[in-house]
């Protein structure tokens, strides 16, 4: 029982400083220029360790860094004031 329990909470701080990858589907992004401006605009952001923008599937893939993580809001913020809009957003650990 007390390995069991160990197991458990070892497990459970493991699982909490796991890094997000976030994937945000975009309309508007057309051209290498909305790219470049998705780009500057996460790498920008404290918890952002990688951005990757695919211009023919419109997603906006972003991995942060360890223990950290962009809400939904704040996600759409950034797209919005760069002139897009979000269309779906989707997270994996």
């Amino acid at each position: 029982m007390r390995y069991i329990l160990i197991l458990i909470i070892g497990f459970g701080f493991c699982t909490a400083a796991v890094a997000d990858t976030i994937k945000a589907k975009v309309n508007g992004m057309v051209c290498g220029f909305c790219a470049t401006g998705i780009e500057k605009t996460f790498k920008a952001q404290p918890e952002v360790k990688t951005v990757n923008v695919d211009l023919q599937k419109k997603l906006v893939t972003i991995q942060t860094k360890e223990g950290q993580t962009i809400d939904d809001a704040k996600l759409k913020k950034l797209i919005g004031n760069a002139g897009y809009s979000v269309v779906a957003v989707a997270r994996e650990k």
